[in-house]
């Protein structure tokens, strides 16, 4: 399991996560994939990241983009991802 930054706002990404896909928040788990275990597709992901900007004032660089595949990896991104100074 991902060590989560203090600053990281899990039921937050949660909440993000499971209204993009579409899930119930039990579906989701740290490691179940995106993809393959709830049927998202590559725009799914991009939605994902687009709004994980926008709604924790972070910035993720687009190459952080492919390894958005589940919960644990999300965080991971999360822990490292820049805040937004505007």
């Amino acid at each position: 399991m991902t060590t989560v930054s203090p600053s990281v706002d899990v039921p937050a990404v949660r909440a993000i996560i499971t209204d993009i896909l579409e899930l119930e928040d039990h579906e989701l788990t740290n490691t179940s994939l995106f993809i393959e275990d709830h049927d998202a597709d590559s725009l799914g992901a991009i939605e994902i990241l687009s709004r994980m900007e926008k709604d924790l004032g972070v910035v993720i660089p687009q190459e952080d983009l492919v390894k958005l595949v589940n919960l644990d990896a999300v965080l991971a991104v999360l822990a490292t991802a820049e805040r937004r100074t505007s």
